[in-house]
């Protein structure tokens, strides 16, 4: 692009624009900080960036044409002009007969996929009427118990026709059963089903908490899911390898991007131990990352997340399908990042979040309801998210050309600072004996936690500013409060509706399959087929949860400090 003599004449010139042009200035004004930095402050950024700060790229080799590797550019070859990406909006609520109602009106406004959210005990393994889960019922997402509550979800909804991504960890692959089960009382060929299932809980183990199982039998659950569908479902994403929620509890940018990127060689790694080759299930993961508010920082993380997986699985792996080297991911905006202050604000940080995440490549995207620092959203709100990315696809221009960013001085040099950050973390948790040994040694939980303590600590000594909150604030200020309440009936409702399951069907036939996941679980035969059999008689999740509960048993934190 330069030879050595244009890079020098480049240098020399900003250093005389910095003495007669820059040094006055500061020297009679100053500038607004000190050191200003990337969003969570992992890159110091530059007054100015030229042609000599990316001096060492090379084209063919760093960046690549679109849908050629090492991806940096994105994975497909024509981008958004060809197919926008899925627009979700995460929905589940109160109970089945809420959701479908929600899934309809959001399939009527222009949605193009469904992104289904399961309530706490459905996440832990609990039905609706165990004492774990008094007060919980349908709160944070919808409550499922059973075979007839995932049909009545997707009442009216062809599964052949929509995408379907479900937030699930632990029980997995129970609601996973439940969805092909749907399929197959539908009459959609198994091969035609399309979503993807959460399914991470390294993830679990390190931000969320939402885990069942000790990790090994975790990760036995994992790679019978991949192999199974490889066989049955080859258009499902047997897992979403999230650095959403490393993001939400406090990370930066490049340690989501080490730490997710570091799950998903564990998760490969256990996979082909077990006996799978790469490039029988690779093709089929897929990742989930933040969309935060640093709009440059974001972008250059999703275009070194793409360049790091394609060169970490072409090194480590060596598949023969370029597709087990694409790192495909799926985008959501920023829940931490919502205010209670001033909530209408949050409008325009989910549109800049989605920006980020577009001109970054995203192949599906959530947009966030402004109110759900509240509660859930309602209506209203979810309808001007998901027209948020209608607006970004159809009028902004974003859409309209391929890695719009690449070349930019700025840009190619902080997606080089952020792979290179991620890197050395990745360094150090290899010499901790990879991810699943730093997350039992609670490594990974601590810088987390460390980085989340010092950005706090910014925010109460207003070194970060986070408007409505810090700054610019309203006195007295009362906030929005039409939100969706879950009511007490509502619980009630959904607890009726599993004793009406369980009175009327055969007890007989749900206690042998139960019996058949007992005797597979013992042993090292797929469970996916006998967690099938047990959901189509209509056992529930808690029931199928407590089998593998008895023989796997449930994970307690701790481990080596």
């Amino acid at each position: 692009m330069f030879d050595q003599d244009d890079l020098e004449e480049i240098r020399a010139s900003k250093a005389e624009w910095h003495e007669e042009e820059v040094a006055p200035v500061l020297e009679r004004f100053g500038e607004r900080k000190d050191t200003f930095t990337t969003d969570t402050g992992g890159q110091e950024v530059d007054r100015l960036y030229a042609p000599d700060d990316v001096a060492d790229l090379d084209y063919q080799e760093d960046l690549g044409n679109p849908g050629e590797p090492p991806y940096t550019r994105g994975v497909y070859s024509t981008g958004y002009r060809g197919r926008l990406w899925t627009m979700r909006q995460y929905a589940g609520f109160s109970t089945p007969e809420d959701t479908n109602e929600r899934y309809h009106y959001l399939l009527d406004e222009g949605q193009t996929g469904l992104s289904m959210a399961f309530d706490l005990p459905t996440q832990m393994g609990y039905d609706s009427d165990d004492p774990m889960a008094a007060g919980e019922v349908g709160k944070a997402g919808v409550a499922i118990d059973s075979l007839s509550d995932m049909e009545t979800v997707f009442d009216g909804i062809p599964l052949d026709e929509v995408s379907t991504s479900m937030t699930i960890n632990a029980p997995a692959s129970v609601l996973l059963a439940m969805y092909i089960a749907v399929g197959d009382q539908q009459g959609v060929d198994r091969s035609e089903l399309r979503g993807t299932i959460q399914n991470d809980l390294l993830k679990e183990y390190i931000a969320r908490n939402t885990y069942i199982y000790p990790p090994e039998p975790s990760m036995r659950i994992i790679t019978d899911i991949f192999e199974f569908c490889a066989d049955e479902t080859p258009k499902f994403n047997t897992i979403s390898i999230s650095g959403y929620h490393i993001r939400e509890a406090g990370s930066t940018a490049a340690q989501e991007l080490a730490f997710t990127l570091g799950n998903g060689i564990e998760y490969v790694e256990t996979a082909i131990e077990a006996g799978l080759d790469v490039d029988d299930f690779a093709p089929q993961l897929s990742f989930f990352f933040n969309g935060h508010n640093n709009i440059f920082e974001e972008v250059a993380k999703f275009r070194a997340a793409r360049r790091m997986w394609h060169d970490i699985v072409e090194e480590r792996f060596d598949p023969d399908d370029p597709k087990s080297k694409q790192l495909k991911f799926h985008t959501q905006t920023a829940g931490s990042m919502l205010t209670a202050q001033q909530i209408e604000n949050n409008v325009v940080r989910v549109a800049y979040q989605a920006l980020a995440a577009v001109l970054g490549g995203t192949q599906s995207l959530h947009t966030n309801g402004k109110d759900e620092a509240l509660a859930l959203p309602t209506e209203e709100s979810v309808r001007t998210a998901l027209r948020t990315q209608q607006i970004l696809a159809h009028e902004s221009g974003a859409a309209d050309t391929i890695d719009p960013l690449a070349g930019s001085y700025y840009v190619e040099s902080l997606t080089d600072e952020v792979e290179e950050e991620a890197y050395e973390i990745l360094n150090e948790v290899e010499e901790r004996g990879g991810m699943l040994e730093a997350v039992e040694q609670q490594w990974v939980q601590r810088q987390i936690q460390d980085t989340a303590f010092d950005r706090q600590k910014e925010i109460e000594e207003r070194e970060r500013i986070i408007v409505g909150v810090n700054e610019f604030q309203i006195e007295d200020e009362e906030p929005e409060m039409d939100v969706e309440e879950v009511t007490q009936e509502d619980q009630q409702r959904q607890i009726d509706g599993l004793e009406t399951v369980r009175a009327e069907r055969d007890d007989e036939a749900v206690d042998a399959k139960l019996e058949a996941l007992r005797e597979a679980a013992q042993g090292d035969a797929n469970l996916m087929p006998y967690i099938i059999e047990a959901v189509k008689v209509y056992a529930t999740v808690g029931e199928i949860c407590n089998v593998m509960r008895d023989e796997f048993g449930e994970y307690q934190p701790g481990g080596a400090v």
